[in-house]
């Protein structure tokens, strides 16, 4: 199949969010972000997942996702050995199932979140997250526009997306994608004055988003239900 599991046509049109300018370079003086960083999911707790989004030390998450004609296509596969079991074990509970079509998929979900979170853009973060996710997303939000602080991501671009996990029972599959990105992430005050970040200064963040699909559901679409950073 191509892309039948994930990403609406829309989000053709949103990826020209996209920036390709490159912005100066580490200087070392960064501080962390008021945000999603290190708040605790629950329900996934025995985890360990913490809710993270662009702002934290590098290093250290639309309408439903559905099939999509003018979806991005395939990218080139690149899946973690440890993962591959996991992966056969989604194609033979859902056959059809394409990883190559899954990641480009969540390359695209991934620049679609980063950029609505940045944006303040609810609406469409609320049908591509679990409600607990959501839930921390929303909150941090509504925390910066209380704060009237306004947050710019310039998302460089994405050196590195892998299947990191992946696996599934009678009633649910699970992927782990790892992204590898580059990004600028400044906040500023309500009198323009930068609060947070450098214009100037790139991140290297590295990010684990886990995404789930219920197998005896009828609707096609994946959820992201976690996002962590490295251990």
């Amino acid at each position: 199949m191509f892309l039948d599991y994930i990403i609406l046509p829309a989000i053709a049109l949103l990826l020209v969010w996209r920036l390709y300018t490159v912005l100066g370079k580490r200087t070392g003086n960064e501080r962390p972000r008021p945000g999603p960083a290190g708040m605790r999911r629950t329900g996934d707790a025995a985890e360990g997942n913490v809710v993270q989004l662009p702002g934290r030390p590098a290093d250290a998450d639309r309408p439903a996702l559905e099939p999509a004609r003018d979806a991005p296509p395939h990218v080139a596969l690149n899946v973690d050995p440890a993962a591959q079991p996991g992966l056969d074990r989604i194609a033979a509970a859902e056959p059809g199932f394409d990883p190559a079509s899954f990641l480009g998929g969540a390359r695209a979900a991934f620049e679609m979140i980063v950029n609505a979170y940045a944006a303040g853009d609810s609406a469409t973060l609320r049908p591509l997250l679990s409600d607990e996710v959501f839930a921390q997303f929303d909150g941090a939000i509504r925390k910066r526009a209380a704060a009237q602080e306004v947050l710019t991501t310039t998302l460089i671009g994405i050196t590195e997306a892998a299947i990191a996990e992946a696996d599934a029972d009678t009633r649910v599959a699970r992927v782990t994608v790892r992204f590898v990105t580059e990004q600028v992430n400044v906040t500023h005050d309500a009198e323009g004055r930068v609060v947070d970040g450098d214009p100037s200064t790139v991140t290297k963040v590295t990010d684990l988003w886990s995404f789930s699909r219920n197998l005896r559901a009828r609707d096609p679409n994946w959820t992201l239900v976690a996002t962590r950073s490295p251990t």
